[in-house]
């Protein structure tokens, strides 16, 4: 991922400037504001902006006006409690807002969280860079035999590289093509067509932008979802980038989620029934446990069995 001179010495003026503040701020998160932190070949999230810390989510659950006499320990122990019973609304008082450069395809994935202020960019009103995401070899996966949603073996050999080919080849064409049709700069004496119209013809993984800006609560599902494995890839990488900067931000809040989502499973009560069972001794398979196969399947995966 390659800033611009132009993009670079923004970012640089940014991260040189300073303002006074009463407001709380963690030294860790300033450290990370306005640094593009590249994803993918092209993309990057960078945090534009913040509001509270682990200290606003003890502060929001107590109501109180301020830290008072309260022991580390005991803020850690109520941010475990409330992440541990799923009591969100303290969480809800901490927001961040991120911009990110990322291609159309993982864009449209990402805004089917609906519980974020978002803005994109407009290629109504300004013309889309020439970059494109063409995925590493290693990550060209067949479909896969048993999830509709993944993927199976690597591509290898000629037709890994003639599904390259098609990829470069199709990006560079559309554009050409587009930048052809808006006629920007080429032939004054031809009308271009309209931006709003050109951009149609666009392959999905054109990069386009964002400012996305969200709560911690809702923040941390989006990263209990698109920071698992069984998430796409593409979407994936973003999410764990965004992880470290929580993790830089709230870090007590990081641990908790880190311990009673990313690290912990959910037992359906058939499930739970079923482990009892083996506790007690009793030689349990699937056909009497109540169970799908599929069910079984996960459950044997979760006990390592």
């Amino acid at each position: 991922m390659a800033l611009t001179e132009a993009q670079q010495a923004e970012l640089n003026e940014a991260r040189a400037a300073r303002h006074e503040t009463r407001r709380p701020s963690v030294p860790a998160l300033e450290a990370l504001l306005h640094q593009a932190i590249p994803v993918l070949d092209h993309g990057f999230i960078r945090v534009v902006d913040y509001m509270g810390d682990d200290a606003a989510v003890v502060q929001a659950a107590r109501v109180s006006y301020g830290r008072g006499t309260r022991a580390a320990n005991e803020d850690r122990g109520l941010i475990r409690y409330l992440m541990r019973h799923r009591h969100s609304t303290p969480f809800e008082m901490c927001e961040i807002k991120y911009h990110v450069k990322l291609p159309i395809f993982v864009a449209r994935q990402w805004i089917r969280h609906r519980t974020a202020n978002v803005n994109e960019y407009s290629a109504r009103y300004s013309v889309l860079d020439r970059e494109f995401y063409i995925p590493a070899a290693e990550h060209l996966a067949a479909q896969s035999d048993v999830n509709r949603q993944g993927r199976g073996d690597v591509l290898q050999g000629e037709e890994a590289a003639q599904v390259l080919r098609l990829l470069r080849e199709d990006a560079a064409r559309t554009h050409d093509n587009y930048a052809w049709m808006l006629n920007e700069d080429a032939d004054p004496a031809r009308a271009g067509l309209t931006r709003e119209l050109a951009r149609i013809n666009l392959t999905l993984n054109t990069y386009t932008q964002w400012y996305w800006k969200t709560d911690l609560h809702n923040l941390l599902h989006f990263l209990s979802l698109r920071a698992d494995s069984h998430a796409q890839y593409e979407i994936r990488v973003y999410a764990e980038a965004m992880l470290e900067t929580v993790r830089a931000w709230v870090p007590l809040s990081f641990e908790a989620f880190r311990d009673y989502r990313m690290g912990a499973v959910t037992l359906s009560a058939q499930m739970l029934a079923a482990v009892r069972r083996m506790l007690a001794g009793e030689a349990v398979s699937q056909e009497d446990s109540g169970l799908s196969k599929r069910e079984w399947r996960e459950l044997m995966a979760v006990l390592g069995r």
